[in-house]
This record gives structure tokens, C-alpha cells and sequence, in this order.
């Protein structure tokens, strides 16, 4: 069986190639991708040929955000079968290593997570008509369930563990500082925690206004009305919690100006090494607290999109079909109009 790829050769060189893809083998399933979304690593892939120190050394298929139907079931798989609607966990841990073992899955040793260059051969992804993967990465859902937002459930996941890495949010003043697809889902999080005001920042009025459609109490253009997030900072800060999402160094001192004491900062935004006023932090006894992955937030996720608990589908700015990638990611790359946008694949 042939299967169309999104090829990655390096930077700036992404190619739809035809691969072929055969039956499932034990415990293996066929899947036919009907969304997969772009995130920010697979835009950094392309247009700087890595993230940091991980650089792409071979061709890899790109795309860990997908969803998609059973075409066939291997031996020995139980629990799916033909025709069913899935969601794909792109994450693999050992569940043997030191961390594995210590219930610190997403700190494994020996971590696989499809379209990952970090390791080599690198994890290939999920961008591609037909993939075989693993049962146990496929979670099954409802006959009705909306294929193109349950592609959000891993972005969502992530949002959902730096939910839990926070700690109690209800009731909590919440300021989120970056209004990509994480930021505008981290405003979602909080809000389905019963966060009493949440203010979300960016430099674009267009995500902006998506940020209030998902639970932004209060949305801060900081290139024109910085003044405004200023404030928040008088007598000593206003929020009780930060989900700092962007990673750029203004933004994490203005959130850490505008914490109140004993309030806590949660990096969820990756960068290389960035300066951080260590002084306020030790002054207002700020809690800076990192945030990595998921594990299950995964099917909490998928929950929370299946009940329509979190509605994620303002966050969708365009289906694009995967001939048009390249375009795709023109889009997807453009912060001022684009969320989040999904490539859309044969089998769909």
C-alpha cells in the first residue's frame, strides 16, 4: 500500500513524498490520518533546520498532533478494530527506566516521540495518509467525536500537565504571556479549573481575540498597550500564578513583576538559556516552577475535547491538505492571523 509523507530534508527543503506502508504487524494498527496539526517545533525544524542544539541530520517525516481512523488491527490487538475514530499519543516512554519506574514517565530515559529529531535514527511523524503505529498510542472515541479538534489533544495535554504542575488554580488570578496555540490553551485550562481572572498578553490583536473566544477574562496587546500590563505590577503584584508561554526574556519579567509574593511562575515556553531577574524572584518568594510533556493528560485531554468541556476549535485557523503543506506552514508561521493550523490527508 502506498502512503504520501511530509518529508523534512532539512532546513528550508520539506518534500510530499510517496512511501509504502504495509500490513499491521502484533499488537500494531493501521491508521489513516484525518488531521494533524503543526506545532511550533515542526515550523523550527523547517525554518532553522532544528530547536537549539537539535538539529535535523536525516530526512525525518514531521508531526506529532494527530487523529485519524482504524484501517486494520494486528495480532493479538484488542480494543480497536476496523473503522474506528482514534486519537494518537505520539509519546512512548520505556516504562523501565529509573524515571519510568519512579511514575516520571515523561522523563524517560529512553524516550520515543514521533517526529523528534533528538534522537538518531530519528523518531519519524505522524504527517501521512497511512502510518503504522503502536495500539497501545491509539485511543478510541465516540462514533461522533470531531476528528479535526481531537488533533488539539496533544497540545492540550501539555497545557493540562502545566495546569497540574501549578497547583490549585481555582479561585486564582491567572496571567498567561504568549498567545500561541499553548498560551491560548493554557487560558482554557485555567478557566475549566475555575481560575477567577485570567489575563492573556501577546503582541497580536488577531490571537488576541481567540484567547478571549477560550477563557480570557482580559486579553493585553504589550506592543501598544504595555502600560496597561504594567500596572498589574503595582504594590507588589496582582496574580497568584503566570503560565509564561512565549519564552522571550521581556515577557518573563514583566510576569514575574506582576506576580504577587508567594506567587508562582510556570515555564511552559522552551528557548535556549535566557536571563531571569533572580532578585524579584528571591524578594516576592516567587516559585518558578518548569513544566515538560505529558503522560496522562493525554486522555485527559481527549476527554476534555470528547465532553466539550474545553472547546478547542476557535483555535483552528485553517485546514490545509497535505499537497499544499508548504503553504501550510507559510500560514501556520504567520503570528499575526494563525493559530493553529491542521493539514488535512487522503484518508480523511
Amino acid at each position: 500500500m502506498k502512503t504520501r509523507v511530509c518529508r523534512l530534508y532539512g532546513q528550508d527543503d520539506l518534500r510530499i513524498e510517496t512511501d509504502d506502508v504495509g500490513a499491521p504487524g502484533p499488537g500494531q494498527v493501521l491508521v489513516g490520518i484525518a488531521a494533524g496539526g503543526i506545532c511550533g517545533s515542526d515550523m523550527h525544524y523547517l525554518s532553522q533546520g532544528g530547536i537549539g542544539t537539535i538539529r535535523v541530520r536525516e530526512p525525518i517525516i514531521l508531526g506529532h498532533e494527530a487523529s485519524g481512523r482504524v484501517i486494520a488491527v494486528g495480532e493479538g490487538v484488542s480494543g480497536l478494530q476496523e473503522g474506528d475514530k482514534v486519537a494518537i499519543n505520539p509519546s512512548r516512554p520505556c516504562r523501565a527506566c529509573l524515571y519510568c519506574s519512579d511514575g516520571l514517565p515523561m522523563h524517560c530515559l529512553d524516550m520515543r516521540f514521533n517526529g523528534s529529531a533528538i534522537r538518531l535514527p530519528h523518531e519519524q511523524g505522524l504527517f501521512r495518509d497511512r502510518i503504522l503505529v503502536e495500539a497501545g498510542q491509539c485511543l478510541k472515541l465516540d462514533a461522533e467525536a470531531d476528528l479535526g479538534a481531537v488533533a488539539c489533544a496533544e497540545p492540550l495535554a501539555v497545557c493540562l500537565h502545566a495546569a497540574k504542575m501549578a497547583g490549585e488554580i481555582r479561585g486564582k488570578r491567572v496571567l498567561v504571556t504568549g498567545a500561541g496555540p499553548i498560551g491560548i490553551l493554557c487560558a482554557a485550562a485555567a478557566a475549566a479549573e475555575g481560575a477567577a481572572e485570567i489575563v492573556v498578553t501577546d503582541l497580536h490583536d488577531a490571537v488576541l481575540a481567540v484567547a478571549e473566544q477560550m477563557g480570557a477574562t482580559r486579553v493585553i496587546n504589550v506592543a501598544r498597550d504595555g502600560q496597561e500590563l504594567e500596572r498589574y505590577a503595582e504594590n507588589k503584584g496582582h496574580f497568584h500564578l503566570a503560565f509564561e508561554c512565549s519564552a522571550a526574556a521581556p515577557a518573563i519579567r514583566s510576569a514575574i513583576a506582576a506576580l504577587r509574593p508567594r506567587g508562582a511562575l510556570i515555564q511552559v515556553g522552551v528557548t535556549g538559556d535566557t536571563e531571569m531577574p533572580i532578585n524579584a524572584i528571591v524578594a516576592k518568594e516567587i516559585r518558578v516552577q518548569g513544566t515538560h510533556r505529558f503522560h496522562e493528560e493525554f486522555a485527559e485531554a481527549v476527554d476534555a475535547i470528547s465532553s466539550g468541556r474545553i472547546d478547542v476549535r476557535p483555535i483552528i485557523t485553517a485546514r490545509v491538505p497535505l499537497e499544499d503543506a508548504a503553504a501550510a506552514f507559510r500560514t501556520a508561521s504567520d503570528r499575526s492571523r494563525a493559530v493553529k493550523v491542521h493539514l488535512t490527508f487522503e484518508t480523511s
